[in-house]
């Protein structure tokens, strides 16, 4: 591995690089913070992906994108005077020193779940009228109930064992049953977010991260669906022209790859 200072030559490599870019390029020249924001939001995607996919090559070069970005903002925040690199770097210094006195300061912590309760208590101290702010609003909503639920039980708000949450996610499912027996979309759709919200509750407590669980799915369902498309052509059919019982003769067939 690069020894500290090769990885801080290699940062001031891009800073440079990235004052060239901004110099001498039309399209540098052009972006804003507002430009940049869905293609920062795109890269992050990207590296979710890579991170699923274990692929460690990718994974190194989607945080050479995300790095890439965190400078041009820096950069964009220097040619108004706002901030610079070193602003944003000293800013997370100072926050991490902070919201570690047990590391920084006397405070001793038994475990990790008096650390995060600690984390909470120390932003509200530092002005933060809720718990609940740091949640961006533009999450997807799977994600930020994960967030929401994470964020309360720091400071407590939880249950105290898995088979509550369990028996809470079976009422849940009960009262789901009822307004589907009314066929009242409205409090359908409300009990059904209830039950997705248990859900990823639930998910907690067993350690499991309901988005990476969900999308292990999706990349399962897609790598068997696209088998099953494969046989299909090989059999000169569409989809549409094929019955259930042959889709899942293929379909058995993807779940033993």
């Amino acid at each position: 591995m690069n020894s500290r200072k090769d990885q801080l030559q290699a940062f001031d490599r891009l800073l440079t690089i990235m004052d060239e870019l901004r110099e001498q390029c039309p399209w540098d020249r052009k972006q804003t913070l507002e430009s940049l924001r869905h293609l920062t939001i795109e890269e992050v995607y990207e590296l979710g992906d890579a991170i699923l996919d274990k692929d460690m090559q990718e994974i190194k070069k989607e945080l050479g994108d995300i790095l890439l970005h965190m400078v041009f903002y820096a950069r964009i925040g220097s040619e108004t005077n706002d901030f610079d690199i070193a602003d944003v770097t000293n800013s997370i210094c100072d926050k991490l020193i902070s919201r570690h006195p047990h590391i920084y300061g006397d405070v001793e912590v038994a475990d990790e779940d008096e650390v995060k309760r600690n984390w909470e208590n120390l932003k509200l101290k530092e002005g933060k009228k809720s718990v609940l702010e740091g949640v961006p609003a533009s999450l997807p909503a799977l994600v930020k109930a994960s967030r929401i639920q994470e964020k309360v039980a720091g400071v407590g708000f939880d249950w105290e064992e898995p088979q509550q949450v369990m028996e809470k996610l079976k009422e849940e499912l009960e009262e789901l049953q009822d307004e589907i027996k009314v066929m009242d979309t409205d409090k359908m759709e409300a009990e059904f977010g209830d039950v997705l919200f248990s859900m990823i509750n639930y998910a907690r407590f067993l350690n499991i991260n309901p988005e990476n669980a969900l999308e292990r799915t999706n990349k399962k369902f897609i790598k068997r669906f696209q088998y099953l498309e494969e046989k299909a052509k090989e059999k000169n059919k569409s989809l549409s022209e094929m019955t259930l019982a042959e889709m899942d003769v293929f379909w058995n067939e993807a779940k033993l790859l």
